[in-house]
């Protein structure tokens, strides 16, 4: 049976609901251009790019509105579970002179080798890309595919959106059940559409209290920028901290097996290394670079045993957070007093004029003397 977020999925930009610096029509009079995908479907303009959004809202649905502008056949994988093989597999079809677009959901879970592979293709124009991910592109796509997709940042949907797709539901509830679902779904019309369409199965009518009942169902699956996302990587974080791995290694299991992108667990794993552990044992941020590098080359399943090989390491290092208390410190320092002037001593005289203003007069490589500016001589931001 087709979900109800798919039959109700617009074919044309004139349904499509938010998103109107991407696909807005513009207003000439006013000086105001038209958005750069409404350019590109009316002018069928064929070229590779990446949406950066929050889930639900529309990237898969703009991907198909732009391909079918362009008459082509459209490909949709999720980059969870999609391979080499499938990228094959679009290529060998032979469709003449039809255009291929490959629509790659969470494109950042493509590792570095999977993404080397696509490359070639996108270059050659064999394959139109289309990348969808919630994560920054900067970090989780190579330098060479991204320079050649344009990247399109899609912005959380605001209320009045949301309104007008939950009408186009058809679904009918009071005001306080529609304020209390957009609160909800926070910006996520799939989210939102999907609330509606499981409470109207179990209930057959839509209040608050069916709402709130159909949630801690099992209807809805971990919603990996919910809440259950955030306290489980704070449990994660907290237990690694008391150096407890066995509750670390749960939480890590609980994560893996809810669907969490493995590279956010690596990337809060070296954040955690300067952070909690820092001085006590500096290779720890070795360690946790080499997992985050292995998570990438390696991608899930395997990968998952570079993370508990990490963790279990981590948790049994002795915790240090000196160097990061010291930086908060100093960082206060920097937003009560501005920019103070550096000491004369510690400034390049480059030019004649800068030498005769006493520019590095009387700097010395291994001084005792603070570095700091005057106003700031006697603090110490490092405590051992």
């Amino acid at each position: 049976m087709e979900p109800l977020a798919s039959k109700i999925r617009p074919k044309t930009l004139e349904g499509f609901v938010g998103q109107e610096h991407l696909v807005g029509e513009g207003n000439p009079s006013a000086g105001l251009r038209a958005g750069p995908l409404n350019i590109a479907i009316k002018q069928k303009h064929l070229f590779s790019f990446i949406f950066w959004g929050t889930p639900g809202t529309g990237k898969t649905t703009l991907a198909k509105i732009y391909a079918n502008s362009l008459n082509a056949k459209i490909y949709e994988l999720s980059a969870v579970s999609a391979g080499k093989a499938d990228i094959k597999k679009i290529l060998n079809e032979d469709l003449k002179d039809i255009p291929k677009v490959l629509f790659l959901d969470e494109i950042h879970r493509f590792n570095k080798s999977q993404q080397d592979f696509l490359l070639p293709y996108v270059e050659r124009g064999e394959i139109t890309l289309i990348g969808a991910t919630t994560e920054n592109p900067s970090f989780e796509v190579i330098p060479a595919l991204l320079s050649r997709c344009r990247v399109f940042v899609l912005n959380e949907l605001s209320e009045d959106n949301m309104k007008a797709i939950i009408k186009r539901t058809g679904l009918k509830m009071d005001k306080k059940a529609e304020e209390w679902l957009i609160n909800m779904a926070n910006g996520d019309a799939r989210q939102a559409i999907s609330m509606l369409e499981n409470t109207n199965e179990l209930y057959k009518k839509i209040t608050v209290e069916n709402l709130k009942n159909t949630l801690q169902s099992k209807f809805l699956r971990y919603d990996k920028v919910g809440e259950e996302h955030y306290n489980t990587i704070s449990a994660f974080i907290k237990s690694m901290r008391a150096s407890q791995p066995d509750a670390a290694l749960y939480y890590l299991a609980r994560m893996i097996d809810s669907g969490e992108d493995p590279k956010f667990i690596a990337r809060r794993m070296v954040v955690f290394a300067s952070e909690d552990i820092g001085l006590a044992q500096p290779t720890a941020l070795v360690v946790a670079n080499d997992v985050f590098r292995a998570v990438e080359t390696i991608g899930l399943p395997e990968c998952a045993i570079n993370l508990a090989h990490g963790v279990a390491y981590l948790c049994q290092c002795k915790k240090d957070r000196s160097a990061y208390n010291a930086y908060g410190k100093a960082m206060e320092d920097v937003k009560s007093f501005g920019n103070l002037p550096i000491p004369l001593n510690l400034r390049n005289p480059e030019t004649k004029l800068m030498e005769d203003l006493d520019y590095g007069k009387g700097y010395e490589k291994y001084s005792k003397e603070s570095f700091l500016p005057d106003k700031l001589k006697n603090k110490k931001y490092l405590i051992k």
